[in-house]
């Protein structure tokens, strides 16, 4: 097996090749479905060049790709998983036209629509995911009936929701008032499961429509509901310089403390918003 400059962590190229996510990549070599040049791998420990060693995975081969980053903008009633035992419309769908293969960074509810972003690269599908990179996510939410300033103001300062989590401050803002309903612009920078519904349920109230307008600052403008575009340069470097560049110096800072902090250092709970 390779031990060359090139070479790297056995999940992480699974991961960077689209295959999985990080972790899930980690539950495939310790379950015995990954070979390394024809040997069984379990050890996570494990470093390979994708250039040069032969990875398989369930006894197909994996190569690996350049990264790529593309926005997606997810229609409503879809699931933003790769198949659902339910036989429901899923991601896949969109996804198998993108010429890499990518995955969904965390997730949208079967109802919500609006920016995803799809990647092969698995570093920063992490970056973006880890609860200690407070990323922006902007929503334009439909609500039931009109908010007073005090419902406003405690979405804004916490809310205490159903399991005793209260949230993170967040920007709210009233976008209008129809006759029954109020739009919002809210934005979070954590993403706990289903959020605003739990949010806006705690204030009284009932989120009739939600649509994911930004992740992370990047939006789906112009494009419709199951198309997609690839990362301009500009967004890209911006994700880079906010995000994933303070991750990996978190990383080597970990890593000075020794192979055991890396663990514990960067492995934090990753969240997944699903609002």
């Amino acid at each position: 097996m390779s031990r060359a400059s090139g070479a790297e962590r056995l999940q992480k190229f699974l991961a960077q090749a689209g295959v999985a996510s990080r972790r899930a990549a980690e539950q495939l070599i310790t379950d015995g479905r990954v070979r390394v040049n024809g040997r069984i791998v379990t050890e996570l420990g494990t470093k390979v060049d994708g250039y040069r060693d032969r990875v398989d995975v369930d006894g197909k081969r994996v190569v690996g790709q350049k990264p790529a980053y593309y926005v997606v903008h997810k229609p409503r009633g879809m699931m933003t998983t790769m198949k659902d035992p339910e036989g429901r419309p899923t991601i896949a769908s969109i996804l198998q036209k993108i010429p890499e293969r990518v995955v969904p960074i965390g997730r949208l509810d079967f109802h919500t629509s609006g920016t995803l972003l799809c990647t092969n690269d698995g570093e920063m599908a992490e970056a973006l995911t880890r609860p200690s990179g407070k990323v922006p996510k902007t929503y334009a939410a439909k609500v039931q009936g009109h908010l007073e300033d005090l419902a406003l103001e405690t979405l804004r300062k916490g809310v205490l929701l159903d399991d005793g989590y209260r949230t993170r401050p967040a920007e709210v803002a009233v976008d209008r008032e129809e006759d029954r309903t109020t739009w919002l612009t809210i934005t979070l920078h954590e993403g706990k499961n289903r959020q605003i519904h739990r949010m806006v349920e705690a204030v009284g109230s009932r989120v009739m429509r939600l649509v994911r307008m930004e992740f992370a600052r990047i939006d789906h403008e112009n494009l419709r509901p199951g198309e997609f575009r690839a990362l301009r340069a500009e967004e890209l470097a911006d994700l880079k310089k906010r995000f994933l560049n303070p991750y990996r110096k978190q990383k080597a800072n970990a890593a000075e403390a020794g192979e055991g902090a890396i663990e514990q250092g960067v492995q934090e709970p990753i969240e997944y918003e699903d609002d």
